[in-house]
C-alpha cells in the first residue's frame, strides 16, 4: 500500500487506537491536516484556541480515559506553544505523543520562516524526541514514540518531521504495536523483607502517589489497607484511590495536607512509600520527614529511589506487580488504637472558614458534591482553588479528579476539561478554578462551544492571585506586590459573548440554585463565585519545616 507520508502517520495512529487528536494547524502542518480531514470518519480532530491548551486536552484526556493523548502543532510558535503543556505530562507522568511539523529538510538550520529545534527545545521534559528528515524512518519513530510513553514510568514523547517527509511516498505494511518494555524485576527477598516489617509494624502509615495510579494498583492498594489495617495517606495525584468514606483515609499530605496525615507520618514507626518520590511538598523538611520511622520505598523508577529523602528500604518495581506478590504474605493484623488515634485526629479536622465571608470554598464544593454522582470528572487549575478542592471533594476515582501537580501550572484546567470531557462525553465534567488562573485559559470557552461540551466551569473569584496573596500575608509582612491586579472581568457576560452561559453566587443558596440550572445546560457554563480574599487554604507547613510548625487557623 502506497501512503504519503501524512497518510502513513494516519495508519500508525490507528494501529494505536488513536480515534481523537487535539491541536492546531499551520504552514508546515499542512498536509497533516490534509490527510486528518481525509480520515476524518475515522480520526477526530479537535481545534484548541492554543496550542499549550491542545496539549493540557492530550493530557486531561489521557488521565479520564486512560488512552494515550495525542497532539499536532505547526513549526515555530506553534511547537514552541506546546512547552508547557508537555513539561506538565512529563512531571504528572503522563503518556502523551505530541507530534510536530517542521521546515523542509532543504532549510533546517538556515533560521527559515518559523523554523524551531522543538526537539533540542523539548529534550529535558520529554521521555524521548525524534527528528525525523527520511520518510524511511517515519515509521518505527512513531511506533517507538507510543511504545515509549507508556513503558515504565510513564511520560511524553516528541516525534517532529519535516515537511517534506509528509509529502514523501513509501509502502506501508500494518503491524500490532510494539510490546510495552518489561516493568523492572524484584526478589523474592524483597517481597519477604517488606512483609516481615509490614506484619511486626505497630504504627504503619502507607503514603502513596501518582504510580498507584499510573499502575491500576488501587484494588490491590486497598486490599493492604483492609488487609493490614494500616491508614494511608496520598498526594495530590492519587486522590481518589481510596474512597472518601472510609475511615482509614487520612486525606492529603504534606504543606496542605490535613492534620491526621502530617501528624500519622510524624509518629509512625513504619511509612510504606508507593509509586511516590517524597518531593518537597510532602517531604518540606527531608531530614526530619518521618523521623521515627523506618522508611520503605516502593518505585518503577530506579531514580526516584533516595533521591529526596533517604530511605530505609527502596524496591525498584511496578507498584501493582510488587503488591500482587506481597499480599499472600500479609498476615490479618488488627491497628485498632492506632487507627483510633489517626480517627481522632481526622476527626479535628473541620472545615476552616473566613467568618466575614458569606460563601466559602468548601461550601462550594460540598454542595457540587452533594448534586453530582460518583462518576463526576474534577478538573483543577492551580492555587487555592486546586488546594480546596483535594481537601474537600468526596474523591471515588482518581480518574475523576484531574490535577498539575508536578509542574503546578495554572492555565491547566479549561483544556484538560475539554480532553476529558472529549474522551468521556457521558460524564459530568466540573471544571474548578480561580479567576487568576482562569484569565489564563478562558479562550478555550470558543472551543467548548464548538463542541458544544457541557462543562461546568465553577470560578472561585477573590480578585486576587490567592495563593501568593497568602503567602505575602503571611510571611512577606502584607507588601501585595503583583497579586491585586484590579481587573474588572464580568464573566457571566464573556462566557455569553463566546456563546455559552453564565451565572453568579454570592450566597450558598444562590449557588446551588445556579449550579441547578447549570446541570440542566447542553454547553459550556461558567459560575462566577464571589469569595473573600481573606480565606485561607490550612491547615499549612512552610516550606522548609515540619508537622510541629503547622499553622492550623
Amino acid at each position: 500500500m502506497r501512503v504519503t507520508g501524512s497518510q502513513l502517520v494516519a495508519e500508525i495512529l490507528l494501529e494505536h487506537g488513536v480515534d481523537t487528536v487535539f491541536g492546531y494547524p499551520g504552514g508546515t502542518a499542512l498536509n497533516l491536516y490534509d490527510t486528518l480531514y481525509e480520515y476524518r470518519d475515522r480520526i477526530r480532530h479537535v481545534l484548541a484556541s492554543h496550542e499549550q491548551h491542545a496539549a493540557h486536552a492530550a493530557d486531561g484526556y489521557y488521565r479520564a480515559t486512560g488512552k494515550t493523548g495525542v497532539v499536532f502543532a505547526t513549526s515555530g510558535p506553534g511547537a514552541t506553544n506546546l512547552v508547557t503543556g508537555i513539561a506538565t505530562a512529563f512531571m504528572d507522568s503522563v503518556p502523551v505523543v505530541a507530534i510536530t511539523a517542521n521546515v523542509p529538510d532543504s532549510l533546517i538550520g538556515r533560521d527559515a520562516f518559523q523554523e524551531i529545534c522543538i526537539t533540542g527545545v523539548t529534550m529535558p521534559i520529554t521521555k524521548h524526541t525524534f527528528f525525523v528528515n527520511d520518510i524511511k524512518d517515519l515509521a518505527d519513530a512513531l511506533r517507538n514514540a507510543f511504545r515509549i510513553a507508556n513503558s515504565g514510568r510513564k511520560g511524553p514523547v516528541l516525534v517532529d518531521i519535516t515537511k517534506d517527509v509528509t509529502a514523501d511516498i513509501i509502502d506501508y505494511k500494518p503491524e500490532k504495536p510494539l510490546e510495552l518494555k518489561p516493568s523492572p524485576k524484584f526478589t523474592e527477598k524483597e517481597v519477604q523483607d517488606v512483609a516481615a516489617m509490614i506484619n511486626s509494624a505497630e504504627r504503619p502509615v502507607i503514603y502513596f502517589g501518582g504510580g498507584v495510579a499510573a499502575s491500576r494498583a488501587g484494588k490491590e492498594l486497598n486490599q493492604l489497607v483492609e488487609t493490614a489495617d494500616i491508614p494511608a495517606t496520598y498526594t495530590l495525584m492519587a486522590a481518589g484511590i481510596i474512597g472518601w468514606e472510609n475511615p482509614k483515609n487520612l486525606g492529603l499530605i504534606g504543606m496542605h495536607g490535613s492534620i491526621a496525615a502530617n501528624k500519622a507520618v510524624d509518629r509512625a514507626d513504619l511509612v510504606i512509600a508507593l509509586g511516590t518520590r517524597f518531593s518537597d511538598r510532602v517531604a518540606l523538611n527531608p531530614k526530619k520527614f518521618a523521623k521515627k520511622a523506618t522508611k520503605v520505598q516502593i518505585d518503577i523508577d530506579a531514580s526516584e529511589i533516595n533521591k529526596n529523602v533517604l530511605v530505609d528500604y527502596g524496591v525498584t518495581a511496578d507498584v501493582r506487580e510488587f503488591l500482587r506478590a506481597l499480599l499472600p504474605l500479609i498476615k490479618k493484623k488488627d491497628h485498632k488504637e492506632w487507627v483510633s488515634q489517626a480517627t481522632e485526629w481526622k476527626r479535628r479536622s473541620g472545615d476552616i472558614k473566613c467568618q466575614e465571608a458569606e460563601l466559602h470554598p468548601s461550601e462550594i464544593i460540598h454542595s457540587v458534591c452533594d448534586l453530582t454522582d460518583k462518576e463526576t470528572i474534577y478538573v483543577t487549575d492551580v492555587g487555592q482553588h486546586q488546594m480546596w478542592a483535594a481537601q474537600y471533594l468526596k474523591h471515588e476515582k482518581t480518574e475523576n479528579f484531574i490535577t498539575s501537580g508536578g509542574l503546578g501550572t495554572m492555565g491547566y484546567g479549561y483544556g484538560a476539561a475539554i480532553g476529558a470531557q472529549v474522551g468521556q462525553p457521558n460524564k459530568r465534567v466540573v471544571h474548578i478554578t480561580g479567576d487568576g488562573s482562569f484569565h489564563m485559559n478562558l479562550t478555550e470557552a470558543c472551543t467548548a462551544v464548538s463542541n458544544e461540551l457541557p462543562i461546568i466551569t465553577i470560578i472561585m473569584n477573590n480578585q486576587v492571585l490567592g495563593m501568593v496573596y497568602q503567602w505575602q500575608t503571611a510571611f512577606y509582612g502584607k507588601r501585595y506586590s503583583g497579586t491585586t491586579p484590579e481587573r474588572k472581568t464580568n464573566f457571566p457576560k464573556l462566557v455569553e459573548a463566546f456563546g455559552g452561559k453564565g451565572y453568579s453566587a454570592s450566597t450558598p443558596q444562590e449557588f446551588e440554585e445556579v449550579f441547578k440550572k447549570a446541570l440542566e445546560a447542553k454547553g459550556p457554563v461558567w459560575i462566577d463565585c464571589a469569595i473573600s480574599r481573606e480565606e485561607r487554604v490550612l491547615p499549612m507547613i512552610p516550606a522548609g519545616k515540619t508537622v510541629e510548625d503547622m499553622i492550623i487557623g
